[in-house]
């Protein structure tokens, strides 16, 4: 009985909250406006004007870029699938090149990939810096390309001596998306790197890795080759 009417007591001890007066609040945000109403109004204008200039930006400056840059690019890809790597970098004449795409429509998702192709074709122009720059800019909107974009990065600071750069843009490169067409291409680099700088151990596991993991992948077509040379060095 006793622990029972200890808690009848706690229960009628316990204060109540009183009800909300929700008129007087009514009457505090109705005095606090009038006495702000300049403020506010102030604030909600520029707010307003703020995601006007937002929606006029992407709706009447950007979207029809947007398209323009779109309709000019597919040109620029014509030769450079030609392997007309001049024209797909400068135009010709009527039509705009990947440079100029890349630097007259940058906001726009054309001008994003002049700049993974002009990438390519630095790199294959032997313009390796060039390259690496660009390619630097590119904003990857695919696994692929974003694999892809790394490894050329990865290539390019190969070309110019600077092994530390190349693996580690090549350990990105083979880590993004792992899949059977990139990954073992830039496992591959790597242990060509490795077996280059006398690292003949950590070059062997990635061959032997290689040939158990991707055994249909074109970088594991002579990998015993490459197994057996890096096993007499060690």
């Amino acid at each position: 009985m006793a622990k029972t009417k200890t808690i009848e007591t706690e229960i009628t001890n316990t204060p109540v909250k009183p009800p909300r007066d929700w008129g007087k609040m009514y009457e505090e945000l109705e005095d606090y406006f009038l006495l702000n109403q300049k403020r506010i109004l102030l604030i909600g204008g520029i707010l307003l004007g703020v995601i006007l200039l937002v929606l006029a930006y992407i709706f009447l400056y950007l979207g029809p870029r947007q398209v323009t840059a779109k309709n000019q690019i597919y040109k620029a890809q014509e030769y450079f699938a030609a392997d007309s790597l001049d024209k797909a970098l400068n135009g010709d004449g009527n039509n705009p090149g990947f440079k100029t795409l890349a630097s007259d429509y940058s906001e726009t998702e054309s001008g994003n990939l002049s700049q993974y192709y002009l990438g390519s074709i630095y790199l294959r122009k032997g313009d390796f810096q060039k390259s690496i720059d660009a390619l630097n800019k590119y904003h990857a909107k695919d696994v692929l390309t974003a694999a892809l974009s790394l490894g050329m990065i990865g290539d390019a600071y190969s070309e110019l001596n600077q092994l530390d750069k190349a693996m580690e843009y090549y350990r990105k490169a083979e880590s993004t998306n792992p899949n059977d067409f990139t990954t073992p291409m830039y496992l591959f680099k790597e242990a060509l790197i490795l077996e280059n700088t006398n690292q003949n151990a950590k070059a062997l596991e990635i061959y032997e890795r290689i040939k158990k993991e991707y055994p249909e992948s074109s970088s594991a077509r002579d990998i015993d080759k490459y197994i057996a040379r890096v096993k007499q060095k060690i």
